[in-house]
This record gives structure tokens, C-alpha cells and sequence, in this order.
């Protein structure tokens, strides 16, 4: 079991680890560039981590628990499946405004699943899905989402969306609100999927 030390000082290696893999790529960082930035020995790196690739799946598992605790946790405190999905694209697009470098580490890295492992990615969608699966089938209850659509498509399309909206923002420097996504994304998802209001 880690010391509280030992604890503090494996999330700040973390932390600077995302920094640099953000700021050089992943391919150009070094150990001693983490170090560095950690401040810490490069053989400290060691005694935590075998290399960059454990230290970026580390971070990934670390952050994916806390966002998706963030996730569920919105998503079961509204009430309507609309609700429950702009709740989601809230959370969603803000954990990633608020942590830019996790943005672009992610998007960059991850999502093109070059150098974490492809089973951790498709655990990561599987647990997201999960949860607009439980939105989908909500709203295909209640009417506001048409039930002769695949699950599956709809899905796809709804995290697609959100996940161009954080690459935008990642390409482009990272300096628009992109909170003032969600409304829009929300009026669409609903707007393309919802059935016909009965006359």
C-alpha cells in the first residue's frame, strides 16, 4: 500500500507526464522531461511506472474513473432522458475544457489508440455507451426518441458529435467556452432523433 507520500507523489508524475505529452507529443517526450517537470530523479519515474506508455494508460485509468463517476452521477440526478443527455454533454465537454492537456492527450493519443492498449480504449466506449444506451432506451419510452432507430447507430452518433466538438476545440487552440455546445448539441440529438409530435 502507497504512503500518502508515495501517493502525492505518483499523481504528480502524472500530472506532468500529461503536461509534456501534451506540449512535445507523446513520440517526441522523454522519462527525464517528465522527471523533470515532476521534479523528481528520472529513476524515481522507475520505481512507480515501467515507461511512458504504462505511465499514459496509468493516467487514463486514473481519470476515466473520476469522469465517469462525474458522469453517472449527473445522468442519475436528472429526470428526462433530454435532460440526462444534456447533463451528460455538460459534464463531457467541461471535464475536458477544464483539463486541456487530458483534452489533447486524449484526443491525440488515445482516441487514435496508437500507444494505449486498444482493449483499454473499447472498455472506455463500453462504459459510455452504457450509459446513452440507458438515455436511449428512457427516451424510446417516453417517446422523445423514435424506437425503430439502432441503438447502436444512435450512439455512435451522439458521441461522434461530442467528440468533434473537443477535437475543434483542441486544433484550435483551445480558447472558445465550449459549454455553449451543449444546448445546440442537445436541440440536434433530439431535434434528428425525436418522434413526431402527435397532432
Amino acid at each position: 500500500m502507497k504512503t500518502d507520500q508515495q501517493n502525492a507523489k505518483y499523481h504528480r508524475i502524472l500530472e506532468a507526464a500529461i503536461k509534456v505529452f501534451a506540449e512535445q507529443g507523446f513520440h517526441n517526450s522523454t522519462i527525464s522531461q517528465v522527471a523533470r517537470e515532476a521534479g523528481v530523479a528520472d529513476g524515481t519515474i522507475y520505481l512507480y511506472f515501467k515507461n511512458k506508455t504504462d505511465i499514459l494508460s496509468h493516467f487514463f485509468t486514473y481519470k476515466s474513473r473520476l469522469v465517469f463517476d462525474r458522469f453517472r452521477e449527473v445522468v442519475d440526478q436528472a429526470g428526462s432522458a433530454e435532460d440526462k443527455l444534456r447533463s451528460l454533454v455538460y459534464r463531457h465537454l467541461t471535464e475536458f475544457q477544464r483539463d486541456r492537456n487530458m483534452a489533447v492527450v486524449f484526443q491525440c493519443e488515445a482516441l487514435m489508440s496508437r500507444y494505449v492498449n486498444e482493449e483499454y480504449i473499447r472498455e472506455i466506449t463500453k462504459n459510455y455507451f452504457s450509459i446513452l444506451d440507458e438515455i436511449i432506451r428512457q427516451g424510446q419510452a417516453e417517446g422523445s426518441v423514435r424506437k425503430e432507430l439502432p441503438r447502436g447507430l444512435v450512439k455512435r452518433f451522439i458521441l461522434g458529435a461530442v467528440n468533434e466538438v473537443i477535437n475543434t476545440w483542441v486544433v484550435t487552440g483551445g480558447k472558445t467556452d465550449i459549454s455553449k455546445m451543449v444546448d445546440p448539441l442537445t436541440e440536434l440529438f433530439f431535434e434528428g432523433l425525436g418522434a413526431p409530435h402527435a397532432t
